[in-house]
């Protein structure tokens, strides 16, 4: 015991640590240390050795940047989001019932306009076939029963008139009919049929002496007080003073149907039903329109119409949108068309401002000027009117949706990497000086090999912090332009042609379930980004506290 407490004087052998304790070498150290640890195992302690494996542990640099970004805990927050949003968009997608063009439709009652009315006050002229009877001549009648004259002549043509009633006037060009004036309008029963000029003439004038019979063609007409005819016992045509013409051209409107309509027009009535042919019993509105002085026939039927705009429910979580699409899967396939778009753009833009950086900064001279000065003007180019010019001449085009989408991309990566450039040039300048790079001029290594192996590896760091930044960056940028109407087009969905909508102020005050989700997520997936950006420029700098 006496023997181990002795000092001793270090010799040759001996080293000082750096707090001055005598620390020993070569083998005198290993026997003295493998003594101590005999004397520590007898005493109950661990067995350590100065060179145990196990007194230093070291980490590698990535592992170092990765313990730095994990002890980050905003950029951790960030990256969360990030993972949740790709989850949402892309595994969301998969698993969602519904595709992303699929619409949706209801059924609901709506008044359709279905007919239209007008009481005839006016003439209207019926030309026989061949003859000329234009509207200078049809003025030229108006004057001639003004005046009450039954003749006139135009352009050495004489016109005799034939007054059948105050309603009916026969007009005659050298002793023959050529057209009549009437209030009245003869219509055919059967749909499609044209009644021919001589019988509507005969039908108005046997009308115009309160009714009767008279033959055309071999066949026995008669008219009644109410302007119905009759060929035997079948009705072919009816007069009315009201013309009764529906807003669908295949559709065919009875008599019966036009006479109960102008019935409850003469009571004054709003509406009035009608029992169909099978049984089935039609309410339709009357509306008059002042401005047309006449009357608008609306029918009230079932519609399939799209489900635009419908409320949260568990068949839609998030509603529907103007189009009648599952909002919540519109959000998912939006969320994965920004996020690819975002992706593509930076990869464009890295790989152009990578390449010409890195030439520029490694060959310098006139090289870098060139470079620089191609930079330089594509700094002085306005990039949004750019893009807003190609997108409203895409749209001229009617480019398809899918191959815009690709334009677009081309357009924002060509636009956005001269920022690039410029920091692969910077960094390369200082690194090229540096004694690593005169090692490898003088081991021989190729120009393509120092700039790609030995250069470009020391710049990537920064340019992973660059692109993460700039993501967040483009997916605004699109979200932008989309939301203009210049970006992604329907049917694909992309959170900025989503919140095109609010565009509508009704919309946006009323539903709140169309913009508020995709304004969110483009809200979270932006931030994100650019706080896993923060992070990752943290973790990647040197001179960072341990």
């Amino acid at each position: 015991m006496a023997f181990e407490n002795e000092k001793k004087t270090p010799s040759r052998q001996d080293g000082l640590s750096g707090d001055g304790s005598v620390q020993k070498t070569g083998s005198m150290a290993g026997n003295e240390g493998a003594s101590a640890n005999g004397a520590a195992a007898e005493n109950g302690k661990p067995e350590y050795s100065l060179n145990d494996d196990r007194r230093v542990k070291t980490l590698s640099p990535s592992a170092l940047v990765i313990k730095r970004f994990i002890r980050n805990r905003v950029a951790v927050t960030g990256l969360v989001i990030l993972i949740l949003m790709f989850a949402f968009s892309y595994i969301g997608g998969l698993i969602s019932p519904y595709r992303q063009d699929q619409v949706f439709y209801r059924t609901e009652l709506q008044n359709q306009d279905f007919a239209g009315v007008t009481e005839n006050t006016d003439f209207r002229y019926v030309v026989k076939e061949g003859a000329s009877f234009g509207s200078v001549e049809q003025a030229q009648f108006v004057l001639a029963t003004i005046q009450k004259k039954d003749a006139f002549e135009f352009r050495g043509t004489s016109y005799r008139l034939d007054k059948l009633s105050d309603v009916l006037y026969g007009i005659y060009s050298g002793g023959e009919l050529i057209a009549f004036a009437s209030c009245d309008v003869v219509s055919s029963s059967v749909q499609g049929v044209k009644l021919p000029f001589e019988l509507q003439y005969l039908i108005l004038s046997s009308l115009a002496e309160g009714g009767g019979s008279f033959t055309y063609e071999g066949g026995d007409y008669t008219v009644d007080e109410d302007g119905g005819v009759l060929l035997g016992k079948e009705e072919v045509a009816y007069a009315s003073r009201y013309i009764v013409q529906p807003i669908m051209s295949d559709v065919h409107l009875t008599r019966q149907f036009k006479e109960e309509l102008i019935e409850s027009i003469q009571n004054g009535e709003d509406s009035f039903s009608f029992t169909e042919a099978d049984g089935s019993v039609s309410v339709y509105t009357v509306v008059f329109n002042a401005a047309m002085k006449n009357w608008n026939v609306r029918q009230e039927t079932e519609t399939r119409v799209f489900d635009t705009y419908s409320a949260p429910s568990k068949e839609h979580w998030l509603g529907t949108d103007k189009n009648g699409m599952d909002m919540l899967t519109r959000l998912m396939y939006g969320g994965r068309v920004s996020l690819y778009i975002g992706f593509i753009v930076v990869i464009i833009e890295t790989t152009l401002g990578v390449l010409l950086g890195g030439v520029s900064g490694y060959f310098g001279g006139w090289v870098d000027m060139l470079i620089m000065r191609i930079v330089d003007i594509f700094y002085c180019i306005p990039s949004m009117p750019i893009i807003i010019i190609l997108g409203a001449a895409m749209d001229m085009m009617r480019v398809d949706p899918q191959v815009r989408m690709i334009y677009l991309m081309l357009i924002l990566g060509f636009l956005g990497w001269p920022g690039i450039s410029r920091l692969v040039r910077g960094q390369i300048l200082t690194l090229r000086e540096q004694e690593f790079m005169m090692a490898t001029e003088a081991c021989g290594i190729s120009v393509p090999k120092r700039i790609f192996r030995h250069l470009l590896p020391n710049v990537m760091p920064q340019l992973i912090v660059t692109m993460t930044m700039s993501l967040g960056s483009v997916i605004l940028t699109e979200a932008t332009l989309s939301f203009l109407g210049l970006g992604v087009k329907f049917p694909f969905a992309s959170w900025g042609n989503i919140i095109n909508d609010v565009n509508n102020t009704f919309v946006l005050t009323n539903y709140w379930f169309i913009w508020i989700p995709a304004g969110l997520c483009l809200l979270s997936t932006v931030l994100a980004f650019n706080l896993v950006g923060d992070g990752l420029r943290d973790a990647f700098d040197p001179k960072m506290k341990r």
